[in-house]
């Protein structure tokens, strides 16, 4: 077996040993359902593993995660979770995360820095990240280094994602059907130091406000 391969099955062994050593039936509880309170909106990047950054057990947290943790509003892959999170799973609070360093917010970066506009996209990825480098051309990023920029990109999607999800079909129709528990909330994780920060950018249901 390819040694990447072999690593992964034999950490699972060890995985799975620990766990019904420390919490027997544990793995027989978890089959029978899942009731998290949380789906996790995240990016793709292996960097930012949603379980391990909150130290987190398997059942806690929904997922759905794709390049530069975009929610595009014709896009049923993301619609089709917040659909399930919230009319099935019945989560509290969604997260748009974004995360520092960002390779898919570099990339905008650089199409609009370049010197000339950006070519019309003819990739799945460049299609993909095609909103995110429309708005990067909106932003005042003059004078900053680019680590900076790159974060104020960050953030900047993450607050256009909030405001995405919270105008989607499934989340209109829970809070019309009396969801008042329902939060979108906007986090970046800082690669550097590990912390989840939030924006305090928060949206409810039309008459519960932001918390």
């Amino acid at each position: 077996m390819d040694p990447t391969l072999a690593k992964l099955f034999l950490s699972n062994a060890q995985w799975l040993a620990a766990v019904n050593a420390a919490e027997a039936g544990f793995f027989e509880q978890s089959a029978k359902g899942q009731f998290p309170k949380i789906l996790w909106l995240g990016c793709s990047d292996s960097r930012v593993p949603e379980s391990v950054v909150t130290a987190s057990r398997p059942g806690d947290i929904f997922v759905h995660r794709n390049i530069a943790n975009q929610v595009h509003p014709d896009d049923d892959s993301v619609l089709s979770v917040i659909t399930y999170a919230t009319a099935v799973v019945g989560v509290e609070h969604i997260l748009v995360v974004g995360h520092t360093n960002c390779g898919g917010a570099a990339a905008c970066f650089n199409a609009v820095t370049g010197g000339a506009p950006p070519p019309e996209p003819t990739t799945p990825l460049g299609r993909w990240l095609a909103p995110l480098t429309a708005l990067v051309g909106t932003l005042d990023l003059e004078g900053l280094p680019e680590s900076e920029a790159l974060t104020k990109i960050v953030e900047e999607s993450v607050r256009v994602q909030v405001a995405n999800v919270a105008n989607t079909e499934p989340m209109q129709a829970a809070w019309a059907a009396g969801r008042k528990n329902l939060w979108v909330h906007g986090l970046v994780y800082e690669l550097g130091t590990g912390r989840l920060r939030d924006l305090g950018i928060t949206q409810g249901a039309p008459t519960t406000g932001t918390i």
